[in-house]
């Protein structure tokens, strides 16, 4: 199996590097081509152009003609070289996002920016070399110590807007990576548009089925977003703190959001009118009583105000809660509007939730890293299922979970 992994490993390596160093070459042999016929061709220019050679003029300008037709026809050879090569190597680089792949596509013909292009690129095709190298590596000494075997088994809580669907996982390569580490991971099933009481009842009826089909007698719950209410609730409100040993929260709006607030400034019969095209929408992929209306509003402040007061923290629950945040609205494509919106009513946030709306008991802090991107809300369920520097969501989520099982849950 190791042997497998590094060989993949090592050819996906050699492919890449070996990409990287053709597309280098190409664009040197193309600027030495260029060199090397420009500058004979000046000389005789000049040279045929002198009186004193005029008789060899035809001479020269056969001469010119020739290497002219040389000169275009290996640029051009070089040229299409390079462009295909750095056309690939956009494909074969993950850490090349969409936008930015487009861009590349769209300047490669210039020759001007050939150059930077490559460059960049290639920085990007090696760091990406040096990250998988490195994780597998990781990951094959790590996986033979069961780091994620935790003593119960764990429950992922979605939140709002989402399923919990077989072939399209809310969580993207996670729940993967955590069984892959010796986990055993369940789904809370709650629906995408519930309220908190209902997705909690649903999430009591999936945690005793959970308990009775391992013989465990709890669940370590990791919730994201609303799925952190959803799981509030049940704990102190249905009586199932004696089923739960922790509830770890990410980017969960426990102080509400302004987002929603602003929203709930709509006039009501607009505001029920989307929510009811959003119920039609959903109970199409499954959800039995969506409920957008309420769920949504749920979500205010004033609403979370009082869900605070009236549901304490259970006893005899580890709580503990994450946060993070954008840098900037381009960050994420599908959080831009809502991020400025939230920044501007509020404060900085993960395009949905600020910093203090997510901040609960045993906070462990805002996660953030040095690059423009910062880490988004879809970023922390890695939504779009890509590695990009700064942070690593897998090795986010085993840190997480081998620390749930060195405390003992």
């Amino acid at each position: 199996m190791k042997k497998d992994r590094w060989e993949k490993a090592a050819s996906a390596a050699a492919d890449v590097a070996g990409r990287c160093h053709l597309l280098l070459l190409r664009f040197l042999t193309a600027a030495l081509t260029v060199f090397l016929i420009l500058v004979p061709l000046t000389g005789i220019w000049m040279i045929s152009n002198m009186r004193r050679f005029s008789v060899f003029s035809d001479f020269f300008g056969y001469i010119r003609h020739g290497a002219s037709v040389f000169s275009l026809v290996s640029f051009l050879f070089c040229y299409v070289g390079m462009f295909l090569s750095l056309f690939c190597l956009c494909i074969v680089c993950r850490r090349l996002r969409i936008g930015k792949r487009l861009i590349v596509w769209c300047l490669m013909w210039i020759p001007v920016f050939n150059y930077g292009l490559a460059l960049y690129v290639n920085g990007l095709a090696r760091a990406e070399i040096d990250h998988n190298v490195h994780k597998i590596r990781l990951d094959d000494v790590r996986v033979e110590q069961h780091v994620c075997e935790t003593k119960y088994p764990l429950l992922l809580v979605h939140g709002v807007g989402f399923r919990d669907y077989r072939y399209f996982n809310y969580w993207g390569r996670i729940p993967k990576e955590l069984v892959r580490n010796g986990a055993k991971v369940f789904y809370g099933h709650q629906e995408a548009w519930g309220t908190i009481e209902d997705n909690g009842a649903a999430l009591k009826e999936e945690i005793l089925a959970v308990c009775k089909e391992t013989g465990a007698a709890k669940v370590n719950i990791i919730a994201h977003s609303k799925g952190g209410l959803d799981s509030r609730y049940l704990i102190s409100q249905l009586s199932m703190a004696p089923y739960v040993a922790s509830l770890t929260t990410i980017n969960t709006p426990h102080h509400g959001s302004a987002l929603v607030d602003f929203l709930m400034g709509l006039p009501d019969p607009v505001y029920r009118q989307i929510s009811s095209y959003i119920d039609r929408y959903f109970r199409k992929f499954g959800d039995v009583n969506p409920n957008t209306y309420v769920a949504s509003r749920q979500l205010s402040c004033s609403y979370m105000n009082e869900f605070n007061k009236k549901y304490p923290d259970g006893e005899g629950v580890y709580y503990q809660s994450y946060a993070s945040l954008m840098k900037h609205g381009a960050s994420s494509k599908l959080l831009c509007i809502p991020y400025w919106i939230l920044k501007k009513l509020d404060g900085p946030n993960d395009g949905l939730v600020t910093a203090e709306s997510a901040r609960w008991t045993n906070f462990q802090g805002v996660l953030k890293n040095s690059y423009l991107r910062g880490i988004s809300h879809g970023d922390m369920i890695d939504l779009t299922r890509e590695d990009y520097r700064g942070f690593y969501v897998l090795e986010f989520y085993i840190q997480l979970v081998k620390k749930l099982a060195e405390m003992g849950f």
